[in-house]
């Protein structure tokens, strides 16, 4: 359901698309059309979060023929997705590196919206570009400053407030400066399910983004989660996700691995701590699709770079110029 949500989602962006999806549902034929953006509004199915949604149209975005500017109406947070905070915090700085920024390029939620039922809406604006710049980004600094925000919806507003308290007993002992905002939202914005969840976000001194969320239990599934145990456990992710390190947080690697292979024919370096599963089979479809081989090289912790296992990525992009933009 929620793919054929994303399949109808790529239609409207693009212009000239071909989908052939066979009876049972198992193959699917499609021809691609050229990428055309514009504005636009998508009803994401509530199964999956809208970050699902958002992962795709930001590798696609700067791409566009017409800036993109979408409207997505969903779920905003949930359990399985990057929430939409987290992808406004990482994803749109490590875009900005890159060379895609204008004042128009942003990444709004206006209303929130928890599982099971929605009813969040995001506003998601994009500009195009036609080169990518190449990147030098092998030393991630250290941890300057910890921000983050605390959600609550059709729960009393105290709840933000506990989680906050319970997330600040551990990060206080790492790092004196944390400001963690509490976002209460009442009434329509608010979505149609209750629920409650932190995104905590770690900045470095080099603008190096790491991050980490939990949402709690969806209505009526599962035991019902203490705000303080959450907030502890968030906690705990966020210096798990210091720990390992590197200038891309692991919800984002595939995005810079992408981004840095469609640069001009340049060389791109990015370090990144241990890659994920989701990292790996990416890169085979790199491979497969543009003919492309990252060199990896492991690079062990020493005094410098403390924590876990770090991988240099090096690349020569392929010199990608988007050929729909139109020249004003």
């Amino acid at each position: 359901d929620f793919e054929a949500s994303f399949i109808r989602l790529i239609d409207k962006v693009t212009n000239g698309s071909r989908i052939e999806i066979n009876q049972t549902g198992t193959t699917l034929y499609y021809q691609p059309g050229l990428l055309y953006g514009g504005v636009l509004e998508h009803d994401c199915s509530p199964h999956r979060s809208i970050g699902y949604y958002l992962e795709s149209l930001l590798c696609l975005a700067p791409f566009m023929k017409h800036p993109l500017r979408i409207v997505l109406r969903g779920v905003t947070n949930d359990q399985v997705d990057p929430s939409v905070d987290v992808l406004k915090a990482t994803a749109l700085p490590l875009l900005k590196k890159f060379g895609i920024d204008s004042e128009s390029f942003e990444l709004k939620i206006t209303r929130r919206g928890m599982p099971p039922k929605g009813g969040g809406e995001v506003i998601f604006a994009c500009p195009v570009r036609k080169v990518l710049r190449p990147i030098q980004f092998t030393d991630p600094g250290k941890i300057k400053r910890i921000r983050g925000t605390a959600y609550s919806v059709r729960v009393s507003p105290q709840i933000a407030n506990r989680i906050v308290d319970s997330a600040r007993s551990i990060l206080n002992k790492f790092i004196p400066d944390i400001y963690i905002y509490t976002d209460h939202m009442k009434g329509t914005s608010s979505g149609k399910s209750p629920g409650f969840g932190l995104s905590l976000v770690a900045e470095t001194t080099n603008g190096t983004f790491l991050s980490a969320e939990l949402a709690s239990n969806p209505q009526g599934q599962g035991t019902a989660v203490l705000p303080e145990e959450l907030g502890l456990s968030c906690a705990k992710l966020l210096l798990e996700e210091i720990y390992r390190g590197g200038c891309v947080d692991s919800t984002n690697q595939s995005l810079v691995l992408l981004l840095m292979t469609l640069g001009q024919q340049d060389v791109s370096k990015v370090l990144l701590g241990p890659l994920s599963p989701y990292t790996i089979e990416f890169l085979r479809h790199l491979r497969s699709f543009f003919q492309i081989m990252f060199k990896i090289e492991a690079r062990p912790p020493h005094e410098e770079l403390k924590g876990g296992e770090k991988v240099l990525m090096t690349c020569v992009g392929i010199g990608f110029s988007n050929l729909s933009k139109t020249i004003k």
